[in-house]
């Protein structure tokens, strides 16, 4: 695989800071690989869950966070690498809100469908 242009400028980081990076892109997807578990159980298993067209809603949801949720990891990860390479401060992610926003959202609705039984 050719090595992206932006590996090239700038000077090489501690190993250290880079693998950190590193572990950090791996708890994101860590994250999205668990949000796409609990809607793909959300969706195969929750039979008394009604009416059946919002749980499915709710299954997609989670899936297309944990989608968005991949696509932001790679990009906070290189955001990071950059920033790393040319001394500057690591940038700030809209990740964390997203996610906290969203997960609130699908915890409020499964919430109140489990009330309605």
């Amino acid at each position: 695989m050719r090595e992206p242009q932006w590996r090239r400028e700038g000077e090489e980081p501690d190993y250290r800071f880079s693998l950190a990076n590193e572990r950090t892109f791996l708890a994101w997807i860590r994250t999205a690989l668990a949000l796409l578990a609990g809607g793909i159980l959300l969706d195969q298993f929750s039979t008394k869950l009604a009416p059946h067209v919002v749980v499915v809603c709710l299954a997609i949801a989670l899936s297309l966070l944990a989608a968005l949720l991949c696509a932001m990891a790679y990009l906070r990860w290189r955001a990071n690498e950059i920033a790393m390479r040319h001394t500057r401060k690591l940038p700030g992610t809209m990740a964390i809100p997203l996610i906290s926003i969203c997960i609130l959202g699908v915890a409020a609705a499964i919430a109140l469908l489990l009330l309605r039984q």
